[in-house]
C-alpha cells in the first residue's frame, strides 16, 4: 500500500523495522553493563585525548562539504583537505586572538565601572527593596543579640585566684622569595596557553587524518557494524554523514549569524566589547535550553555597570528576549525542516552527562555528540538502544501504542490517540492500518495463551467503546493535517498508517433501495475473540456509505444453530477472521454452512492480517470455497461496493435480475460453461 512521505527529509533517517530479538538470558545482561562502565571510565580517564578527537570528528562533518566542493573543482584530495584545514585553523586563530584582545580590554576597564556599581547598590539600599532587606537584617541581628546575652548571663564569673599572665608579643617574620629566572618566567607566561595549543594541535592533526581517510574509516565502521548487506549499510552511512554535515553546517551558520546580530545590537546600544559578547552568544547557543540565558547574563551585568541608569539594561534584555524566540521557534524550524531527532529529556540528560564527564567542553559538545550516537543507533542494529533512549521517535509504533492502551484497559487514552492520528488520516485508514493491526497483536497473544479472560474482556470493551465514539466521524482525509500528528503517525516509521490513500466512496446513485435495507450486507464474525470487533468496524464503514448492514456473531452461525439462522434480505455476506497461523479449517466449514443456508448470497472471506504463508498460497485460499478472498478492510469495502455497482449495470443490460452465488450473472455463467465445454 502507498505510504506518506515527509516533505522535509529528517535529520536522522527513519529507524528500519527490525525483527524482535529472542529473549536474552539474565546472565548475559551483565556484559553490556560492564562494557558501558568500561567505556565511560575510559572516556573520563582519557578525556585529554578523547576531547580533541571528538572535536575533530565534529569539525570533519563541518569541513566535509567544503572538501567535496574543492574536489569537484578538480583539486586533489591532499590539496582540498589542506586548504579546508588551513582555512579552519585561520578562523580559529583569528577568533582566539580577537577574544584575547577583547578580554584584556575588558579587564582594564573594570576599575572604571566600580563607582557606577557602588552608586547603584546604594540606590537599591534606599529603595523599598533595600528597606525591606534592612528590616529583615535587623530582625536577624536582634535575634542573634538576644541569644548572645543569654549565653553571657549563664557563664560563670571569672576566677579571682592568681594574677593574669602577661601577654606575649608577636614576632614579625618577613619572607622574601627568590626572583624567578628566565626559564621560570617563560614557563609562567606560557603555561596558560600551552594546554590549549596542545589540544588545538591534536584536533587538527586528527582532523587531517579523518578527512584524508574518510572512505577507509567508513568501511571500518561498516565492518564493525557486522552488516551482511553491504550496499544498504554503505548507503545508510553515507546518507547519515551527509545529513549530519548539513545539520552541523546549518547550526554553525545560524549560531554565527545570531552572534553577529547580538554583537551589532550591543554595539548600537552602547555596551562595551560587543564583539566579545557576540562570539560568546554564538558559542552559548550550542548549549541546549540554557545557552541563550547564559549568554545574556554577562552583557546585562556589564550594561548595569556602565550605565548610571537602567535604560541600557532594559535595551539589552529586550534584544535577547526578542531575538532568541525568533531564531529558536521560527528560523530554526524553517532551516532544519524537523528537529534534531533528540527527545527533550535526552538533551537534558546528555548535557548533564557530558558536562560531568568532560566539563564545560562537554556541555558545548553534548548535543552534537548525542546526535551522532542516535544516528549510529538508527543504522547499527547492535546500537539500536541509543536510538530508543535518546531519539525523539516514539518508542512504540502507533500499532503498539494502540494495543498497549487497550491491553491496559484505558479507553480514554485510546480515544486521545485516535483523535491525534485522525488529524492526519482518514477513519478507514486508521482502522485498517492501526486498529486491525493492533487487534492482530491481541489475536497472536491470545493464540499463545498469554491473555487472561479479564484482559480479553477489557480489550473487547475498549474497542467497542472506541468504535461507538467514532461512529459520528466522517470517513474523509483531513485537508490540513497537523504537524504534531504527522510526526507521531509517520514519524519516519515504515509501518505508519497509509494516510495518503483516499477513502473509497460509492458512485453517485449506485446504492439502490435493496442495498440500503438493514441486513443487506451480513458482517459475520469468526470465532476469534476480536473478530466481533473487526466485524463491527466493517459494518460501521459500510453504513457511512449508505449500505445497510447486520453484525452476525459466530454463535448464530455455529453448527448447532445454523438451521435456525435467518439471512433476511442479505445480498452479500462478509466473513471476518484474524487468522494467525495454520490452515483456517473453521472458516472453510463456516463458508460451507453459509453456502448451504443461503445459496444465492455472495460470500466474501476476509482473512485480515493473516500470515504470509496463508496469503501466498492461492490454492489454500481457494479451498475456503468463498466467492472472493480479501486480506484487508479496504479490500472488503471495495468488494462490497463492486457488488453494489455491478447490480445496476446488470439490470440495465436486461440480462439478469440477481447475482448468483459465484458472483456472476446467470447468463454469464452459462456462457462460461459453454465456452469450457
Amino acid at each position: 500500500m502507498a505510504r506518506n512521505s515527509s516533505p522535509e527529509a529528517p535529520l536522522i533517517p527513519p529507524r528500519p523495522t527490525r525483527i524482535a530479538a529472542a529473549e536474552t538470558p539474565k546472565a548475559a545482561l551483565a556484559s553490556p553493563v560492564v562494557i558501558a562502565g568500561v567505556i565511560v571510565a575510559a572516556l573520563y580517564v582519557g578525556r585529554e585525548i578523547f576531547i580533541p578527537i571528538a572535536i575533530a570528528v565534529l569539525f570533519s562533518f563541518v569541513l566535509g562539504p567544503l572538501v567535496d566542493l574543492l574536489r569537484r573543482l578538480r583539486l586533489g584530495r591532499i590539496m582540498a583537505v589542506a586548504i579546508a584545514v588551513i582555512t579552519a585553523l585561520g578562523i580559529v586563530a583569528a577568533l582566539t586572538t580577537l577574544i584575547g584582545v577583547q578580554v584584556a580590554d575588558l579587564a582594564g576597564d573594570v576599575p572604571r565601572y566600580r563607582d557606577t556599581i557602588e552608586r547603584k547598590v546604594e540606590g537599591l539600599k534606599d529603595s523599598a527593596l533595600g528597606r525591606a532587606t534592612d528590616y529583615v537584617a535587623n530582625i536577624g541581628r536582634a535575634i542573634h543579640q538576644a541569644g548572645s546575652e543569654g549565653e553571657v548571663g549563664n557563664k560563670p564569673a571569672p576566677s579571682a585566684a592568681g594574677p593574669e599572665k602577661p601577654e606575649e608579643k608577636a614576632v614579625l617574620v618577613e619572607m622574601r622569595e627568590r626572583p624567578p629566572g628566565p626559564i621560570e618566567t617563560a614557563g609562567t607566561l606560557l603555561s596558560p596557553v600551552m594546554k590549549p595549543l596542545a589540544t588545538t594541535g591534536i584536533v587538527f592533526v586528527v582532523l587531517l587524518f579523518i578527512l584524508m581517510q574518510k572512505e577507509d574509516l567508513r568501511d571500518r565502521m561498516i565492518r564493525l557494524a557486522g552488516s551482511s548487506d553491504l550496499h544498504r549499510t554503505t548507503v545508510a552511512m553515507d546518507d547519515a554523514a551527509r545529513r549530519l554535515s548539513r545539520y552541523f553546517v546549518v547550526q554553525l551558520a545560524l549560531n554565527a549569524a545570531f552572534g553577529i546580530v547580538i554583537g551589532a545590537g550591543l554595539y548600537l546600544i552602547g555596551v562595551p566589547n560587543p564583539v566579545l559578547w557576540g562570539i560568546f552568544s554564538a558559542l552559548m547557543r550550542f548549549v541546549p535550553y540554557v545557552g541563550a540565558f547564559l549568554s545574556a547574563l554577562f552583557p546585562l551585568a556589564l550594561a548595569a555597570a556602565v550605565d548610571p541608569g537602567w535604560n541600557m539594561v532594559v535595551a539589552t534584555a529586550t534584544l535577547f528576549v526578542v531575538l532568541e524566540p525568533i531564531v529558536g521557534h521560527i528560523i530554526e524550524p524553517m532551516l532544519y525542516g524537523q528537529s534534531t531527532g533528540l527527545s527533550p529529556f535526552a538533551v537534558l540528560v546528555s548535557a548533564l552527562f557530558w558536562t560531568w564527564l568532560w566539563g564545560p567542553v562537554g556541555l558545548l559538545l553534548s548535543t552534537p555528540l548525542t546526535v551522532c550516537l542516535v544516528v549510529l543507533g538508527r543504522h547499527v542494529d547492535r546500537l539500536e538502544f541509543l536510538d530508543v533512549l535518546f531519539g525523539d521517535r516514539p518508542a512504540l509504533t502507533p500499532i503498539e501504542n494502540f494495543y498497549q492502551r487497550i491491553l491496559a484497559d484505558d479507553p480514554e487514552e485510546v480515544q486521545e490517540h485516535a483523535d491525534l492520528i485522525l488529524q492526519e488520516c482518514s477513519l478507514s485508514a486508521y482502522y485498517d492500518e492501526v486498529v486491525l493491526r493492533g487487534l492482530e497483536l491481541a489475536a497472536r497473544d491470545a493464540a499463545r495463551g498469554v491473555l487472561t479472560p479479564e484482559q480479553k474482556t477489557a480489550i473487547r470493551a475498549s474497542v467497542t467503546e472506541l468504535v461507538e465514539e467514532l461512529s459520528s466521524r466522517a470517513d474523509e482525509t483531513p485537508e490540513a493535517p497537523a504537524a504534531a500528528a504527522h510526526r507521531l503517525v509517520t514519524g519516519g516509521e515504515r509501518n505508519a498508517p497509509a494516510c495518503g490513500r483516499e477513502p473509497i466512496t460509492p458512485a453517485p446513485g449506485s446504492v439502490g433501495e435493496a442495498w440500503r435495507r438493514e441486513g443487506a450486507v451480513l458482517c459475520v464474525a469468526g470465532r476469534g475473540f476480536v473478530d466481533g470487533a473487526a466485524a463491527a468496524i466493517l459494518a460501521q464503514l459500510l453504513e457511512k456509505r449508505g449500505i445497510g448492514t447486520r453484525i452476525v456473531p459466530f454463535s448464530e452461525v455455529a453448527r448447532a444453530r445454523i438451521d435456525a439462522f435467518s439471512p433476511g434480505p442479505a445480498r452479500i455476506a462478509c466473513i471476518i477472521s484474524l487468522a494467525i497461523s495454520g490452515e483456517p479449517t473453521h472458516l472453510r466449514r463456516l463458508v460451507g454452512r453459509l453456502r448451504r443456508r443461503m445459496p444465492q448470497v455472495r460470500i466474501v472471506a476476509g482473512l485480515w492480517r493473516a500470515d504470509d504463508e496463508i496469503l501466498g498460497d492461492a490454492a489454500r485460499l481457494a479451498a475456503l470455497g468463498a466467492d472472493e478472498n480479501v486480506i484487508s478492510l479496504r479490500a472488503a469495502v471495495e468488494a462490497v461496493l463492486a457488488a453494489v455497482e455491478a447490480e445496476p449495470r446488470a439490470l440495465s443490460s436486461g440480462r439478469v435480475t440477481a447475482l448468483s452465488a459465484s458472483g456472476r450473472t446467470e447468463p454469464e455463467r452459462a456462457n462460461s460453461d459453454l465456452a469450457g465445454a
